[in-house]
């Protein structure tokens, strides 16, 4: 591609450019190990590392064009030195550019929140194809190209990937894409450059502040992609969390809002619980759904209401929405032959805790008892490991503190943290386990018929994280292995 053509997008964030500006370019790269002959070399100054000193990398491996922020040496003729006021935004940009801009050729909503992105991207995705259209999604379970799967490694990616995956979504025939978007994704302007025509906020709970340090830059982080949307665009907004309104403050975007508490836009009421499903009503229409806990009904609105506001029939989406299932790692309910059930689910958040043992409890009715296994991610924010372990205590009535990822931290110093946070009368309903599998086990050694056993934290993910190495590991499996 041109070297003019692929830095169209970027012309008013240019501070100066040296050398030869009518080259063509073979590729672009943000990793200097992945640049060739003929290159265009983009030096990020990230979090953890200044691209700049990958430079001279980049030149030995071809690289001929140099897009950087800053100062830099520049002294080499051959090469064109591109001076940008902001490298990370530069990079979706001409990432966008490179892929002939794919979200402009698709419908893009984006999914932002705590807690709920998951479930709500998938389900959007998960809807369009029973709809009959041609879809994708980038999430952190998975990420797919009409009915394609491709692994996932971050919740929102690279700009470069994530610009290859929509470009390979518009030559497959996609219309819809949807994806998650990560607060890191968007501090770090990984969505730069990309048109979205909605975007949905969740909700906002303590996650993260190991990377943004305080709620107000967590909060601030989430609000800057609502204040981005252009004004074709909704922003799809849960009135019942407290920052919900904050979020379409300052956005360009048609706002519309979704509730289970107040009126809204999109509102439902809760009829029936139970642990097959819930029978709802959505603007006055009785449907049955086959999810459990509030806090599934607020995904499954903001399903609908994005459904809707992407011009599709309101009867159409109801249909669609009684059919849709859970997806993986979320809410999975296992039940044994001895008549309790196991629920696998990704909630690693005190929010998320609180929302899945309040659902448990919601369908239970105190008719059994609930036994809790979790953990905690090393080497993440450590301000909420006692408050974990504070709620999952006083919303069970036996907990089991265990490992989750420990990454690089010794995992019993992990599980110090979480017991600190509880009282006596708490510590006597919990047992500490270092080893997971022996922790679930455990668990299903203990359930009598009627009760329920949650293990949280971990969800879809197959493996489990130690000293830098991925074990294969996963809940699902070892549930039901001990309750067979």
């Amino acid at each position: 591609m041109e070297l003019i053509k692929l830095t169209a997008d970027i012309q008013n964030d240019i501070v100066s450019i040296k050398g030869n500006k009518d080259i063509n370019v073979a590729g672009i790269a943000t990793d200097s190990r992945k640049a060739g002959t003929n290159f265009l070399f983009i030096a990020i100054q990230g979090v953890q590392a200044d691209g700049r000193e990958f430079i001279p990398k980049a030149i030995e491996q071809g690289a001929k064009v140099i897009v950087y922020e800053g100062e830099t040496d520049t002294s080499d003729s051959d090469i064109t030195y591109i001076q940008v006021k902001d490298s990370a935004d530069a990079t979706g940009k001409i990432a966008s550019a490179w892929f002939d801009h794919p979200s402009t050729k698709l419908k893009l909503v984006g999914v932002t929140g705590t807690n709920g992105k998951t479930t709500t991207a998938t389900l959007l995705y998960d809807m369009f194809r029973k709809l009959g259209y041609g879809a994708g999604l980038l999430s952190t379970v998975c990420n797919f190209v009409n009915d394609t799967r491709f692994p996932a490694t971050h919740t929102t990616p690279d700009p470069i990937t994530l610009n290859e995956f929509l470009a390979k979504m518009v030559d497959e025939g996609c219309e819809y894409a949807f994806m998650e978007v990560s607060s890191h994704a968007i501090h770090q302007k990984r969505i730069s450059g990309l048109e979205f025509d909605g975007g949905i906020f969740t909700n906002l709970t303590q996650d993260h502040l190991d990377y943004h340090q305080t709620m107000s830059e967590y909060l601030k982080a989430k609000k800057a992609f609502f204040d981005n949307l252009p004004s074709n665009a909704f922003a799809l907004t849960n009135t019942d969390d407290k920052n919900g309104l904050v979020m379409l403050q300052n956005t360009k975007a048609k706002k519309h809002t979704y509730s289970v508490k107040g009126l809204a836009d999109f509102k439902a009421r809760i009829i029936e619980k139970h642990f097959d499903g819930t029978a709802i009503e959505i603007n006055g229409r009785e449907l049955e759904v086959q999810f459990v806990g509030v806090f599934n009904v607020y995904n499954l609105l903001a399903v609908y209401g994005a459904t809707v506001l992407l011009d599709q029939d309101s009867n159409d989406a109801l249909v669609a929405l009684s059919t849709l299932h859970s997806v993986a790692g979320r809410f999975q309910t296992i039940r044994s032959k001895e008549g309790f059930t196991a629920i696998v689910d990704y909630a690693h958040t005190p929010d998320a805790l609180v929302n899945v043992l309040g659902a448990i409890h919601e369908v239970l009715e105190g008719s059994g008892r609930v036994i809790t296994v979790v953990g905690c991610g090393g080497n993440r924010d450590k301000t909420k490991r006692p408050i974990m372990a504070q709620e999952s205590a006083r919303l069970s009535d036996q907990l089991i503190v265990t490992s989750d990822n420990p990454r690089f931290e010794e995992p019993q110093a992990i599980i110090d943290d979480m017991l600190a946070g509880l009282d006596p009368v708490m510590m006597k309903k919990t047992l500490s386990i270092v080893e997971r599998e022996q922790a679930i086990k455990t668990a299903c050694t203990l359930a009598q018929p009627g009760d329920v056993i949650l293990i949280a934290g971990k969800g879809h993910e197959d493996y489990q994280e130690v000293k830098g190495v991925k074990h294969h590991f996963d809940d699902k499996e070892v549930v039901e292995k001990y309750i067979q």
